[in-house]
């Protein structure tokens, strides 16, 4: 928050510098269309950063639908810090709201299903943490924070290996398993029904069904049942996932589907500040 003050204040506002110092105001903030609400916890330190004397009420929970016209949240204050303060709070808010929206649908998508909606490390950079908070404030599950806090290998890493691919890997998941604490899991990626065979014989928590078709997925996860390994390996299914086929996906059986686009494709949506002179 303080960087993206840095970015937008910089020398100072010189345009609300025309305003009286000792003039106050409520400055609401406004959803114009539906949303699911996400930032209000960050209004207050935004707030400090410009003026401790600005007053932060949030009147819309986080995760909480919102229809247009509501007020979200309220600052009172100093006219001149409220308004220069007014855009990067808009900006956190939209952007929050935005992926806490889209990601919303998408679990909405799914309702009845046996399948949870996971987010990706596609992030804006800089934002990952703000943006997997949205992610959860849209109801849906964090997948990996990082490289560090979970195995996941993809086909690069299988490319990279050569001939040994999946075979090679099997033998190195021991040493992968120590180096993880307790909440880190082994996910594998796989792009046909032949690699999945290979897979289940692993030592995984996860395996990543990428860019696979509906009825490639009931397959799999005919597999993996009949391996009798439900319950112990879970199924992922990611690539080319769509509000309009997310619910094919889930109704093939997979526990999880893993969506870039809540946070790479989410659409900042319109919310605004009404201001009213108080003195």
């Amino acid at each position: 928050m303080e960087i993206a003050k840095a970015e937008d204040f910089a020398g100072g506002d010189v345009t609300s510098a025309i305003l009286p110092r000792d003039i106050t105001c409520r400055g609401r903030f406004v959803a114009r269309e539906p949303l699911v609400f996400c930032g209000g916890a960050f209004l207050a330190q935004i707030a400090a950063n410009y003026d401790k004397a600005i007053q932060t009420r949030v009147s819309v929970a986080e995760g909480v639908r919102a229809e247009a016209g509501t007020v979200l949240a309220q600052w009172s204050g100093p006219t001149r810090t409220i308004l220069s303060a007014e855009r990067v709070a808009l900006n956190f808010l939209q952007r929050l709201s935005g992926v806490a929206t889209a990601t919303r649908e998408y679990v909405d998508a799914v309702s009845g299903t046996a399948s949870a909606i996971y987010d990706t490390r596609k992030t804006t950079p800089g934002w990952r943490v703000l943006e997997k908070y949205a992610v959860r404030a849209g109801a849906a599950r964090n997948h990996r924070m990082g490289l560090y806090d979970a195995v996941m290998v993809k086909d690069n890493h299988l490319a990279a290996m050569g001939d040994d691919g999946l075979t090679g890997l099997a033998d190195k998941l021991d040493d992968l398993r120590g180096s993880l604490g307790p909440d880190g899991f082994i996910e594998v990626e796989v792009d046909t029904l032949e690699q999945l065979t290979d897979a289940l014989k692993m030592d995984v928590d996860v395996i990543l069904l990428d860019n696979m078709l509906p009825e490639q997925l009931v397959r799999a996860v005919a597999m993996r049942n009949e391996a009798g390994l439900e319950g112990r390996i879970e199924l992922e299914a990611s690539g080319g996932i769509t509000l309009g086929n997310v619910r094919a996906v889930a109704d093939a059986g997979v526990e999880r589907i893993a969506i870039g686009a809540l946070t790479h494709s989410a659409r900042a949506v319109d919310i605004a500040m009404e201001i009213e002179t108080t003195a």
